[in-house]
């Protein structure tokens, strides 16, 4: 029997829109690129959530975050619900990984037979004072999000980057003197996250004159909507650049890193190939989130719209159409019978309620474009949650005690234009929610999320303890608590 692996490559907040082979015309990523020729890219990718714990749960045990509960950056996976990993475990697979997780400890049984250089949240409790919400804490303990410097250099997440691909490397090319051992081996790199960082020659690659100006600028008159206005308030990052200049910094910084990122994809690739495995390896390149970048003047992710809520998927390997794009929708739910399928195993004893499909069907298959992709926020910044449905060309978003929005992206694919309000879309306005109930009760689940992290609170001591438990920021590297 021929030997089947897969390698799962998953970057943290790239917008899929900051890559050549998705279109950009600025930003430079020539190992995805090269990827996505020899594969497929789905054109209309998402994350379960747009913050990193809850959509990196859904991600490793294909359940929605509901039904997770793994609600915020506080509420991290220990390994139940049981995930691919534990699946891959008990048919004897050796499954690994290296790099970011962002689950609650080492020590916990999340799926894998080792970690190596593990990133976990902080203390196995994360960002435990974010989890006050209705009214949200504003606690960033004097530190900007976006980092105390913005520019070209070295971070303690660029060092951990390099790191974790280094690791990686040794590692193929250790698995490639295995001859006859499958395996599945998790890659979690940290950029494009901020902090805004780029190492000196991926910074240089962006010009100050050549960056494009940001859409709905609050500054040109656009106002936002009250729920996410409550969002910026909270991150108040616009508000905390020093300069003009560092403004356009945090721009080429952000696009460095994608370019960064890239560049330790293609030494990951180098050696995949170089060691023998690569026309016998499932390669999946993928992110837990977006970013928006300067749009409507938010940075970080943390919204609905298409820059947060998106993320790339890419998919190269036996049987996967070469230079395909499928169009699709799909998300990082998808990933849980890919992993297995790609590995050789049926997924469909495994499954149960999952609402995932692998992306090697849909690569081989005609697109649906109808396909109903649903993600959610209960996080930092909300003191309500926030819903979104793409269903073909509509694109909704609920929020609890707030009014909705409505986009068509087939005439309106940068979101400029929110339709809710006009009368003539009552009818798609409805239909959208009436989608949205059939998976959830959102006030039932706003109600349940409020009271999962209530409780944790009180577990840790009450709300003046968990005010001042966890990182006001990024995660520190484990290598480095530096920034």
């Amino acid at each position: 029997m021929t030997q089947r692996n897969v390698l799962v490559l998953m970057s943290d907040e790239h917008d899929p829109r900051h890559m050549g082979c998705s279109g950009s015309p600025l930003v430079k990523t020539p190992h995805l690129d090269a990827l996505a020729a020899r594969g497929t890219r789905f054109s209309s990718a998402y994350t379960p959530s747009p913050i990193c714990v809850p959509a990196r749960a859904a991600f490793a045990t294909g359940h929605r975050v509901h039904q997770t509960r793994h609600w915020d950056n506080a509420l991290a996976y220990s390994g139940q619900p049981e995930g691919w990993g534990h699946v891959l475990q008990r048919e004897g697979v050796r499954v690994e990984s290296v790099g970011k997780l962002h689950y609650r400890s080492e020590e916990d049984p999340a799926g894998f037979d080792a970690e190596h250089l593990p990133m976990h949240v902080v203390g196995g409790y994360g960002m435990v004072w974010a989890s006050i919400r209705d009214p949200y804490l504003t606690n960033l303990g004097g530190k900007r999000m976006l980092g105390e410097t913005i520019g070209p250099g070295e971070s303690s997440y660029t060092r951990y980057d390099d790191a974790v691909t280094r690791q990686t490397v040794d590692w193929l090319r250790d698995a490639g003197q295995r001859d006859g051992e499958p395996f599945v081996l998790y890659v979690g790199l940290v950029a494009p996250h901020f902090p805004l960082i780029a190492p000196q020659a991926f910074f240089d690659l962006y010009p100050m004159d050549q960056l494009p100006a940001p859409k709905l600028h609050p500054g040109t008159g656009y106002q936002r909507h009250p729920w996410v206005e409550a969002y910026a308030d909270f991150a108040r990052n616009e508000e905390s650049f020093r300069s003009p200049e560092e403004r356009l910094f945090a721009f080429a910084a952000y696009f460095g890193l994608c370019s960064w990122t890239d560049h330790n994809v293609g030494r990951i690739l180098a050696a995949l190939r170089e060691s023998g495995l690569q026309e016998n390896t499932t390669v999946i390149y993928t992110s837990d989130h977006g970013d928006n970048v300067g749009a409507r003047g938010l940075w970080g992710k943390s919204t609905l719209y298409q820059e947060s809520v998106s993320v790339p998927m890419l998919i190269a390997g036996p049987h996967v159409p070469q230079g395909h794009v499928c169009d699709t929708p799909v998300d990082l739910l998808d990933l849980y019978p890919t992993i297995l399928e790609g590995a050789g195993l049926d997924a469909t004893p495994y499954m149960g309620d999952r609402p995932g499909r692998s992306l090697l069907d849909f690569a081989s298959s005609p697109a649906d474009p109808e396909r109903l992709i649903f993600s959610e926020y209960h996080a930092a910044g909300s003191n309500t949650a926030g819903f979104m449905v793409r269903k073909g060309r509509w694109k909704f978003h609920y929020y609890v005690r707030f009014r909705p929005e409505l986009f068509d992206l087939e005439t309106d694919p940068e979101e400029m234009n929110d339709l809710a309000p006009d009368p003539a879309f009552a009818d798609t306005l409805h239909r959208m929610e009436a989608a949205l109930r059939q998976i959830c009760d959102p006030e039932a689940m706003d109600a349940l999320a409020k009271a999962d992290q209530q409780a944790m609170i009180e577990r840790l001591g009450g709300v003046e303890v968990a005010a001042n438990m966890g990182s006001a920021g990024a995660t520190p590297a484990p290598m480095d608590s530096g920034s």
